[in-house]
Order: C-alpha cells, then sequence, then structure tokens
C-alpha cells in the first residue's frame, strides 16, 4: 500500500481538525524556537519490530531464548513476528516520510549479520539493510544505524556474553563489518542503545535477556560495554572520516524519595550506576568516585584510555526521573522508591516530570563538555484501543509530546546544543518483558493482522514537523 505525503498531510490534519489560523502565533514561537536544520526522527530496534528470527540464515540472540523461557515475559510473547518489519518495511519507510520525518533511527541485528557473533558473514542479512538503507535515501529520510540494541548472539552469551572480555574486539569486529557495506550511505553511527539498562536489568536483576544476576555480572557489564564502545568507535573512525559516530545512553535526574541523609547517599550511589557509569568513562576517562573502587579490578591497562574516545554526538534517551531509596537489600545498596504526591503516570507507571529532560540535557552541558545532543528516544506507554472511527485518539499522548518538546525549547534557550528530537517509537512493537502489552509508538499496530494505523499523535507530530522546519 502506498501513502503520498500530498495523501496522508490532509489526512492526518483533519484527524486533529487542526485549523492553519488557529496555529499563526504558534508557528512563530516554534520556528523560533527550532533551528531549520533540527532533526526529526523516529526510533526503534531490531528485536522489537523485525520478526523474521528463521529467515535468511539468521542466528539467534538472547531475546530469543529468553523470551521463549516459561515466565519470563508478560503473555508468552515473542519477537519471532513482532511487526514483521523484515518484509514489511516499505510500508513503513513510507509512513516516515508522509509524517515529514527526516531520520530514522534503527538497529542492525547482530545476529542476523553474523549468525554465530563471529566468524561466517550472512550476507543475506547484510542485503536486508541495503534494501532498508536504499529505501530510506529514496525517500528522503537519512538513516540512523545503532549497532547493538540488546540482541546479542546467544553464540556469545554461551561464552559468557558482556562479561567475557573477548566480546570488545568481536564487537569491533561487527561494526566494521556493517559499516563497510552500508557506509557509503549511512553517515550516523550509534554503537549502543542504553548500556546501563541493559547492563543492570539483563545481567544484574535478571528480568530481561540473558536473565543473569550478580552485582559481580553487572559490573563486567557495564565496564565491557565501555570497552566494545570504544573499540568499535576506533574502528569505525579508521574505516570512514567522514562518518558522525555517537552513542546513546538512558540519563536520567536522579532525586532522592525522602528528605534523609540516607536517600541522598542513595542518590549518589544509583547515580553513580545508571548514570556516570557509562558517561564518566567516555568524557573523562574514570569511572564516578562512588564505583571506583567497585570498578577497579575490571580495568585492565589501557582500557580506560581506549574508552575515552571522541564523538561527535550524543544520543539522550530520556522518560522520566528516577526517585530512590537507601535500599540495603537490594543489588547495589540503592533502588527506586515513592515519588511524590500528585504525579501524573504513563500506563507502564513512569511519572511525566518533562523539567528533567531540561534538566538532564543542562547537566550534560555543564558537566560532560556541552557536547551536541539528539534526544534519541522519548514517548510514553498508554492503551491505545481503536475508536469506532478507526482512530486512535491517544490526546494523554499527545500532552506527553507536547510538554517534552516544551523542555527541548526550554533547553535550546538556555544554550543547550539540542540538534534533534526522535519520538519512541515508531510503531508499537514487543515491548521486552512487557511483551505486546506496552504500546508506546505513534502508529497502532494490530498484531494478528499487522495493519498498521496512525494515531492522533502521528498526525500531532507531522504537523509539529511540517510548522517547525
Amino acid at each position: 500500500m502506498k501513502f503520498s505525503r500530498r495523501r496522508v498531510l490532509p489526512l492526518l490534519a483533519g484527524l486533529l481538525g487542526l485549523k492553519r489560523a488557529a496555529h499563526t502565533s504558534a508557528m512563530a514561537e516554534d520556528n523560533n524556537a527550532f533551528p531549520a536544520d533540527f532533526v526529526w526522527g523516529a526510533s526503534t530496534s531490531a528485536y522489537q519490530i523485525e520478526g523474521a528470527v528463521d529467515a535468511d540464515g539468521r542466528g539467534q540472540s538472547i531475546w530469543d531464548v529468553f523470551s521463549h523461557t516459561p515466565g519470563r515475559v508478560k503473555g508468552g510473547d515473542t519477537g519471532d513476528v513482532a511487526c514483521d518489519h523484515y518484509h514489511r518495511w516499505p510500508e513503513d519507510v513510507n509512513f516516515l516520510a508522509s509524517g515529514g520525518f527526516n531520520a530514522y533511527r534503527f538497529s542492525t541485528a547482530w545476529p542476523r549479520i553474523l549468525p554465530n557473533g563471529a566468524g561466517a558473514v550472512e550476507q543475506r542479512g547484510l542485503d536486508f539493510y541495503d534494501r532498508l538503507v536504499d529505501g530510506l535515501v529514496a525517500r528522503g529520510v537519512a538513516p540512523w544505524l545503532c549497532l547493538y540494541h540488546w540482541d546479542l548472539p546467544q553464540a556469545l552469551q554461551d561464552q559468557g556474553g558482556w562479561t567475557n572480555r573477548d566480546i570488545a574486539a568481536k564487537f569491533a569486529d561487527y561494526a566494521s563489518i556493517v559499516a563497510r557495506r552500508l557506509g557509503d550511505r549511512v553517515k550516523h553511527w550509534a554503537m549502543f542503545n542504553e548500556p546501563n539498562v541493559h547492563a543492570l536489568f539483563g545481567y544484574g536483576t535478571g528480568d530481561h535477556a540473558p536473565g543473569v544476576t550478580g552485582l559481580a555480572n553487572l559490573r563486567a557489564a557495564i565496564h565491557l560495554q565501555n570497552l566494545a564502545q570504544g573499540r568499535a568507535l576506533q574502528a569505525l573512525r579508521a574505516e570512514h572520516g567522514d562518518f558522525r559516530l555517537g552513542t546513546l545512553t538512558n540519563v536520567t535526574a536522579v532525586r532522592p524519595s525522602a528528605d534523609t541523609d540516607a536517600d541522598r547517599r542513595a542518590v549518589e550511589l544509583f547515580d553513580a550506576y545508571w548514570n556516570g557509569a557509562f558517561l564518566d568513562p567516555l568524557f573523562k576517562g574514570s569511572y564516578p568516585a562512588a564505583i571506583a573502587a567497585a570498578m577497579a579490578p575490571l580495568v585492565a591497562d589501557g582500557d580506560l584510555q581506549a574508552i575515552r574516545q571522541p564523538i561527535d554526538f550524543f544520543g539522550l534517551n530520556y522518560y522520566a526521573p528516577a526517585w530512590v531509596m537507601d535500599a540495603p537489600q537490594s543489588l547495589f545498596g540503592a533502588w527506586f522508591g515513592a515519588v511524590p504526591a500528585g504525579m501524573r503516570f504513563t500506563a507502564i507507571g513512569w511519572p511525566i516530570d518533562a523539567g528533567g529532560l531540561t534538566e538532564t540535557l543542562v547537566r550534560l552541558r555543564d558537566e560532560y563538555g556541552d557536547p551536541e545532543i539528539y534526544v534519541t528516544e522519548n514517548g510514553a506507554c498508554y492503551d491505545d484501543p481503536l475508536a469506532a472511527d478507526g482512530i486512535v485518539h491517544d490526546e494523554d499522548r499527545i500532552a506527553y509530546l507536547r510538554e517534552h518538546l516544551a523542555a527541548a525549547r526550554e533547553a535550546l534557550a538556555k544554550g543547550v546544543k539540542l540538534r534533534g528530537y526522535f519520538v519512541w517509537s515508531l510503531m508499537d512493537n514487543f515491548e521486552w518483558a512487557e511483551g505486546c502489552s506496552r504500546r508506546f509508538g505513534v502508529i497502532h499496530v494490530d498484531f494478528a493482522s499487522l495493519k498498521r494505523t496512525p494515531k492522533s499523535s502521528f498526525a500531532f507530530l507531522a504537523e509539529t514537523i511540517k510548522r517547525r522546519r
């Protein structure tokens, strides 16, 4: 099914009842707020949308094994089919173009390209990303490629995964293989997506794949993802001098759950593991003071120099602040606590505080060398039934997006080098341990028929992009 911009934009405007005259003053304000070259994008990840897990020689990932383990994923859902983006990508690219997005952040699946994690390359996997990149370029959408979004080849996990030092070199080799095939058209490269979340929940608490637990494993996964990132940055810089290289991390404002000395100490510790363990080595060449002694046994000679690589951009994934409490029995002594009274929440239970986005952007400016920043994920989970008129009227999501775009404008006004904004997510997908029960997309997906239906939030963003370019 084809979607031309000329046909879709009037339809989207009609969904919201938008009137040009009503937006005259807002247009002037917004055009002043967002530069003409501001990047407007949408984000996805391979395992969450591609499906086709047995197609064209793809190997198993840790999420294939984890999701097929009884009791691990809500409803017994898996990513076997997900959104079937592997076969339906032209339709999804047409939505991007029709909505006016000028960038698309996706991830390549390591096991689709190297089924065993290393060794023989599966050319059919690279062929798929060739087709996708060509389709994006043809529609005027810049491809932003993330090399790792949690779908480690199971063959490497069988060797210890992110607790085995050998993985750093293997990740760099994988990065080079992808770059040699796609680097003539892909100019923006992100090494990792949210290595902090992957380390904490995949190797610390065991709530995500590969389901490993323990503080020692958490620390190893932190350090070896950092090291692999540094090695990959070096490898890609050697491949192409014109690449724009960066990484994507979930950075959040951390606040005490109660006004006590214990909870304030918990803030320092939680902030060190969640934020500083990934920001400080990259930008400063050291681990935060609160965890430096604990991380020291993992750090070999030359590691911190390898990790501290220059980057061209930093990708910020932001959803909500974290209120934390002293928790001696938790993994590292600090954990999520009660939030202030009166907070609003999304359907997944995350508090809504757009001010935390401005706060985090300013912190990156002030504490980490004023990097060029893109918000590479921001969005909200709500229950999104199709109404009788065939539309998903997701007004709560629109309110969330509007508030966070206002927070981005405020950061720009404060001098933050914010260069773009990517919504999470383009479409409803497999939401990790929550299965298909949680919807973040601005396009509704019927997981039985796989029919895509733009939500009112998609129309809102399309009109926002049209007005703010």
